[in-house]
């Protein structure tokens, strides 16, 4: 929505934002890709970015979680300048691209278990546990994750990111090389996210987008929000 505010629902109004973008463009070596986005994202929302190839979606979600530069404007988390170097930062926000990142000599249990660890997760060992059966990783839990498949891989990332707690989830294309049922349970996940917690979501599959959003925007040079059926129809126009 072009020099205009993309707020919540009325409901939502009193919350504090969780996430505030102003006057972002996002782009590269100072050229912007998108158009302007003033952004208000309040706890227990849950905002699905969809748009074609190229269009944008992964640049506005990388600038809004500080890993890369805006071309103009600002992004606050909780009210403070996104600064990934800063602890506050690291504990607020739980981040999952579109690459693989992992330590080639632990298993997938011992990468949870340093997860967990690390973000102080009560009883982390039963935490584990959980995120073990709910992503099917069972049975892989004592592999390396150059013995997994590149859906395997993708589920690992995935339980990394939400067995942490955080106040904002950011997810790109998360439904990436994951079979229809995990889709499904993935999506019933982010729809049961904790409404202390906010979620971004970029995806391609209009059924996640239904399913776990209630908030849509759409990237197509401009940046505008629509309603969250609207922006399931344009994905399944153009696929």
């Amino acid at each position: 929505m072009d020099g205009a505010d993309v707020d919540g629902t009325a409901d939502a109004v009193t919350e504090p934002a969780l996430l505030h973008a102003e006057a972002l463009e996002c782009g590269y070596a100072g050229v912007p890709v998108t158009g302007r986005l003033d952004l208000v994202v309040r706890p227990g929302e849950r905002v699905g970015v969809v748009g074609a190839n190229a269009a944008g979606k992964s640049t506005v979600l990388r600038t809004l979680v500080g890993d890369q530069e805006p071309v103009a404007g600002r992004v606050r988390l909780e009210g403070l300048p996104v600064l990934p170097e800063s602890a506050a930062h690291r504990r607020a926000l739980s981040v999952l691209t579109d690459e693989d990142a992992y330590f080639p000599t632990l298993t997938v249990a011992e990468h949870l278990t340093l997860v967990a660890l690390g973000h102080g997760v009560p009883e982390p060992d039963r935490v584990v546990d959980r995120e073990l059966e709910y992503f099917a990783l069972r049975e892989a839990a004592d592999a390396p994750p150059s013995r997994l498949s590149s859906g395997q891989r993708r589920r690992l990332l995935l339980a990394a990111a939400l067995l942490r707690p955080f106040r904002l989830l950011a997810l790109d294309e998360p439904e990436q090389r994951l079979d229809a049922g995990m889709r499904e349970r993935l999506t019933a996940r982010l729809a049961a996210l904790e409404p202390a917690s906010a979620l971004v979501l970029v995806t391609h599959d209009p059924d996640v987008l239904a399913g776990a959003a209630t908030r849509c925007l759409i990237v197509d040079g401009r940046v505008r929000e629509a309603a969250v059926a609207e922006g399931a129809a344009w994905i399944r126009e153009r696929t």
